[in-house]
């Protein structure tokens, strides 16, 4: 982060009330460094409007001021995790490409729990690596809870992970606006969301405590080298996230997730993003969706 702020040119005070070219090429090469995420110039326009947020909440009289806070060495470190949550997009819906569900359901559940017959009841380790506000989480914990409703013996923990602290606030309250839940089936909708006693238009739900204390949520970076995850996890769900980092860091993040999969594990990728796991040891099972081999190493 000191170099990000030694190479910074401080801009004239007198200000012009927008992001200039030049400081937003600082705060692209700033998140690109540290989260992977590229932010062509196309994306600028976005990035001002959500960092002027920041002026008002600083106190800043303009965007100027806030480059200058930013890239000095000792406003950095405050300001990078405010940053990151302002300049992330977090695009998440309940049951976003539904394909994947209908997978679990029908074929990976059952194909983990034969793999380990051994085991009385198993526990079903799932990761949501880019789970944003939840909702992908808090689907897989539906689907898993109507299997073990159905008579599935086993039992199961779902860990979200995200970059921006914001939305993993949401993810832990399990607080959703009507309109977000909609996509959830009507009999899920009744055994799994809380509605308040007076609805009205606009109104919030809530993920049902049988199904929230399923679901962890932790902060972590996939540009890390290191991932503090079991290496045991049954089922990794990483989507639609990728396709916001260069190809270096792609392969990169996947055979870092890759290693945390249990021999014979599975990972789901968007339907946009097969063809980033080509050139890895994972095979290809079903749309988007790869499994370890079981006696195979995966490089991490």
């Amino acid at each position: 982060m000191a170099d990000a702020a030694s190479s910074y040119t401080p801009r004239p005070s007198g200000a012009f009330d927008y992001l200039s070219g030049p400081d937003f090429e600082m705060i692209s090469t700033l998140i690109g460094k540290e989260v992977g995420i590229r932010l062509p110039l196309s994306k600028r326009q976005m990035v001002e409007g959500r960092i002027r947020q920041r002026l008002r909440a600083l106190r800043l009289p303009n965007f100027a001021a806030y480059c200058d806070y930013v890239f000095r060495s000792d406003g950095l470190a405050q300001e990078l995790p405010y940053l990151i949550n302002v300049v992330t997009t977090n695009k998440t819906d309940f049951f976003r490409e539904p394909q994947h569900f209908d997978l679990l359901r029908s074929r990976l559940i059952d194909d983990v729990i034969a793999a380990r017959c051994d085991e009385k009841t198993p526990l079903i380790k799932v990761w949501s690596a880019a789970s944003s506000t939840g909702a992908e989480a808090y689907t897989i914990a539906m689907e898993l809870a109507e299997l073990r409703a159905k008579g599935r013996d086993f039992s199961f923990s779902i860990l979200g992970t995200d970059i921006s602290t914001d939305v993993l606030e949401q993810g832990r309250s399990a607080v959703y606006p009507v309109d977000h839940v909609r996509p959830v089936p009507q009999a899920y909708q009744s055994k799994y969301l809380m509605w308040s006693r007076r609805p009205r238009p606009g109104g919030d739900v809530r993920i049902v405590p049988e199904i929230r204390r399923l679901v962890q949520f932790h902060r972590l970076n996939l540009m890390d080298r290191r991932y503090p995850v079991d290496r045991d996890v049954d089922i990794i769900f990483l989507r639609n996230v990728l396709i916001y980092f260069d190809k270096q860091d792609q392969a990169a993040v996947i055979n870092r997730i890759a290693g945390h999969l249990r021999p014979g594990g599975y990972l789901l990728l968007g339907h946009s993003e097969p063809m980033l796991v080509l050139d890895t040891p994972l095979a290809h099972i079903a749309p988007a969706t790869f499994q370890r081999p079981l006696n195979k190493a995966v490089k991490s």
